[in-house]
C-alpha cells in the first residue's frame, strides 16, 4: 500500500511538472540572448500584457531609449521606439505605449535588485502600459512603488553591455535595441 502511494505521488509530481508551463522569455540583443523569468503569480495582468505584446512581435526592434549606468535600462515604447516603424521618433521614445489601456498597479514586496524587470509609468501608479526597465543594480527606492514582473535568470552580462545614455535622464543617441523578444 505504501509503495502504491509513493508511486502515485511520484507520478502526480512528474505529471504536474510536465503540464505546468513556466513563464519565460528570450530577449535577443546584439551581444547575446537573455533569459527572463516572468512572475505571473505576483503581477498577472502585467505579465499577461507583456506576453500579448511579445506574441504580437511589438517589442522586436524597440530601442533602449533611457539607460542610466548603475541604475537601469528602459525600453518598450512600442509606439515611438520601434526602430523599424514609420512612427519611430527617438525624440518621442519614452512618451508612447501600446493601443491597449493602461494597467492598474500590482505592487508586491519583490525587491528591485540586479536583473529585475519592472514596468515604467508616469506619476500615476496606474499608468503602466508597454514600457519596462531592467535594473543594473539594486534599487530599493523602487520597491512597492513600481510593478516588478520578472527577472533575468541568464545573460545579465548582455544587459550590462547595453549602450548607456548621457546626462541625468539617460537619453541615448543611436541606442541599442531588442532584436527579438519571444516566449519560451
Amino acid at each position: 500500500m505504501i509503495k502504491k502511494i509513493l508511486v502515485l505521488s511520484i507520478l502526480v509530481f512528474f505529471i504536474n511538472k510536465t503540464y505546468v508551463k513556466a513563464d519565460f522569455m528570450i530577449m535577443k540583443l546584439k551581444s547575446g540572448e537573455v533569459e527572463i523569468e516572468l512572475y505571473a503569480d505576483l503581477a498577472p495582468k502585467h505579465v499577461e500584457r507583456i506576453k500579448l505584446l511579445t506574441e504580437q512581435k511589438k517589442y522586436d526592434g524597440v530601442v533602449f531609449h533611457r539607460v542610466i549606468d548603475g541604475f537601469m535600462a528602459q525600453t518598450g515604447d512600442v509606439q515611438y521606439g520601434k526602430s523599424d516603424s514609420e512612427n519611430y521618433d527617438l525624440s518621442l521614445a519614452g512618451t508612447g505605449g501600446s493601443e491597449l489601456p493602461d494597467l492598474k498597479a500590482e505592487f508586491s514586496n519583490t525587491a528591485h535588485e540586479k536583473g529585475t524587470l519592472s514596468m515604467a509609468r508616469s506619476g500615476d501608479p496606474n499608468s503602466a502600459n508597454s514600457q519596462f526597465f531592467i535594473c543594473f543594480e539594486s534599487a530599493p527606492h523602487l520597491d512597492r512603488q513600481y510593478t516588478a514582473f520578472g527577472k533575468v535568470v541568464k545573460g545579465m552580462e548582455f544587459i550590462d553591455l547595453i549602450k548607456k545614455g548621457e546626462g541625468s535622464n539617460g537619453s541615448v543617441s543611436d541606442p541599442d535595441k531588442i532584436i527579438s523578444l519571444t516566449l519560451k
